[in-house]
């Protein structure tokens, strides 16, 4: 089983490529996407294109994203949910199963603490699986990917859907008798 864990953000989006092979897990590939100082939209764009090529080349059996956290900002729930809607666009795109996890739960699948503090993460991916995380939004992806696999056991993967067809809409049409 192969499981994509998704950090999400509009600065920064971090991703985790967790395999289980057995019982044994390791990391595949991580990072964090950082779309520079562009308008919004661009940086979005520059996500889902940065997702959907990740997507590609993993070959995923499923994605885990975490669930929005409201915090003391609306508008920062706002646009953290942006991010997540690009998340599961590019996944509803490549054909994954979307799953989604609240950080507590990646805490502590992680670490053992649901309350763990961001250094705590990035000591523990470091530990378990060698990867010298530099921001705590790739040890963030890596948990939420460790948090799926272990909430075993799972069903072989359903057969991937071909991603939905881009259809053009159709062009309005004129009312009878306007000019």
């Amino acid at each position: 089983m192969v499981v994509v864990g998704v950090d999400p953000g509009t600065q920064r989006c971090g991703y985790g490529v967790v395999a289980r092979t057995g019982s044994r897990l390791r990391v595949v590939e991580s990072g964090v996407l950082v779309p520079g100082d562009h308008d919004l939209p661009h940086r979005l764009a520059i996500i889902l294109d940065g997702l959907e090529a990740l997507f590609a080349r993993a070959g995923a059996d499923a994605v885990a994203v975490e669930t929005v956290f409201a915090g003391v900002s609306p508008r920062s729930a706002l646009v953290l949910g942006q991010a997540r809607g690009v998340v599961l666009a590019a996944a509803a795109r490549s054909g994954l199963p979307v799953v989604e996890y609240a950080p507590q739960q990646a805490k502590l699948a992680l670490t053992g603490n649901g309350r763990a503090e961001k250094a705590q993460m990035v000591h523990m991916v470091r530990a378990l699986f060698g990867v010298e995380a530099l921001l705590a939004d790739e040890a963030d992806a890596i948990a939420l990917a460790v948090c799926h696999i272990g909430r075993g056991p799972h069903r072989a993967p359903a057969p991937r859907a071909s991603p939905p067809r881009r259809t053009p809409l159709p062009r309005p049409r004129r009312a009878r008798g306007a000019a």
